[in-house]
Order: structure tokens, then sequence, then C-alpha cells
């Protein structure tokens, strides 16, 4: 990002992600129904090149292995802290990006992260302080992902300004040694002079997840906790761990149920 890039011509994760709460997530979810019943949810350990550490259970987390989709857990783990964040200057240069817009912004954001590996997003600051104060006592849920002719599901913790996914079968094998799959790192460095907070996926593990997929994740994570009726799932995985139903998640994301 040396000189400013002209305007992309398509930015569709930063488009939607501006809907946040308004109030369809819908690339996560299947194309129209077909006759066959979706296989269970599975998933499958990789390497690990860095362990995972618990954080501190509150109540609700000791008791969210109930939520999950199937039984026989070899053991649950209550969280895991995030991967170093990579400094916002090491990608960009701040002192230049100060003198351009919010659009400008975004646009030379979004420009750098195209066929890089990495996915580049952006919300606006008053979305992402909603997401910050949901997270803060929601910090755990799980979402399907669309995936051939059934879905895989993945289990996410948000300890902002990070988003965490593993494999939920990795998860529920391996607890706070699962290897993250994918990370999402927040930027808040211009929350207060541009209303915007850039956002940067990471997938650790390329054979697990493609680019499609991770950008299908952000914007399913982000409409959760943004959207209103969907954060009553939220809140019910993280509180009131009897009355969760993962099926319930399917159907707002129109998958077929089991």
């Amino acid at each position: 990002m040396n000189k400013e890039p002209a305007q992309p011509k398509h930015h569709q994760s930063t488009t939607e992600l501006r809907r946040c709460g308004g109030y369809r997530y819908d690339s996560c979810a299947p194309p129209p129904r077909a006759t066959s019943a979706a296989p269970p949810p599975t998933g499958a350990a990789g390497p690990r090149p860095t362990a995972l550490h618990p954080a501190a259970p509150t109540a609700a987390e000791a008791d969210l292995s109930r939520c999950l989709p199937r039984r026989g857990y070899s053991k649950f783990a209550s969280g895991f802290t995030p991967l170093q964040r990579k400094p916002l200057e090491s990608i960009l240069d701040v002192e230049r990006a100060k003198g351009l817009s919010p659009e400008n912004l975004v646009a030379a954001w979004d420009d750098y992260h195209l066929g890089r590996g990495h996915i580049g997003a952006s919300m606006k600051a008053k979305l992402y302080h909603l997401l910050e104060q949901r997270s803060a006592t929601c910090r755990h849920f799980v979402i399907p992902l669309w995936r051939g002719s059934g879905y895989i599901t993945m289990f996410m913790q948000v300890q902002m300004p990070y988003i965490i996914f593993t494999g939920l079968e990795d998860y529920k094998a391996r607890g706070t040694q699962a290897s993250p799959y994918y990370t999402i790192t927040h930027y808040t460095e211009f929350a207060e002079t541009k209303d915007t907070v850039l956002i940067r996926g990471d997938v650790v593990f390329t054979s697990k997840l493609t680019d499609e997929e991770a950008k299908c994740l952000l914007e399913t994570a982000h409409s959760f906790y943004l959207n209103d009726v969907r954060y009553r799932l939220v809140e019910r995985f993280n509180k009131e761990t009897h009355e969760f139903e993962f099926k319930d998640v399917l159907q707002v994301l129109d998958m077929p149920t089991m």
C-alpha cells in the first residue's frame, strides 16, 4: 500500500458487512435443498504449530458441552487465547492512511488483500462496539459451514479484537490443544477518526478452509452478534444452554435440519 489505489471494482465482503444487522447472511447457506440428507457434522484434527491455552471459564461455559450438536466428547474446554496480533503498521503505511478518506481507506485495504490468501473487510465503529459489548458475555458459538452436499460445524470464540475458529470435532477431541483453523483480527486505529474498523482474516490451515469459506465465516459470525434475532441464539448458547437447539441455527441459515 505504497500509493493510493484506484477504487476497486468489487468489494463484496465490505458491502455485505455494512449490512450487518440488515440482516440476511445467506452466503453460508446451501444451494436449493437437495433430496439427499446432509451428513452429520464432521471435523478433523490438523497439525498443531501453536498450542491454545484455556481462559478462565464462567459458570455458563462449564455447561456448554450440552449444547453442542452431538454427544460423546472426550473432553470440553473453556476457550483459548488468540495468536499474536500482527501490527497494523506492518500491513499498511499508517501515516499515509491517515490522509485518506474513509472510502479510500476501505478501498485500499480491500485491494491490498485481494489474491494474497487473506480476507480483508471493514465495518462501522458503532457495529464494532456492539460486537465488543455482546461478545463480552457471550464468547462462544457454533456455525455450520456448507460444504458439498452437507456441512461441517465450526466452533468459535470471540475475544475482541479477535475471533478464532476451529473444527468442532477437533475441539471436542483436543479441547484447548486444538489448532485454530482461522483467525480474525479487528483493527480499531481508525475507529474514532474515520468511523472505520479494518478487519483481517488469516486462514491458518488452507487445507481446512478456502478463502471463500473464510469470508463466509466472517460474515456469518458478525451477523449472529449484530442481528438482534440471531443474537438471541448466541445468548441461549452461552447463558441458557439447556434451551439451545442446534437446529435453530440451521434454520436461520436455511440449511437442512437433521
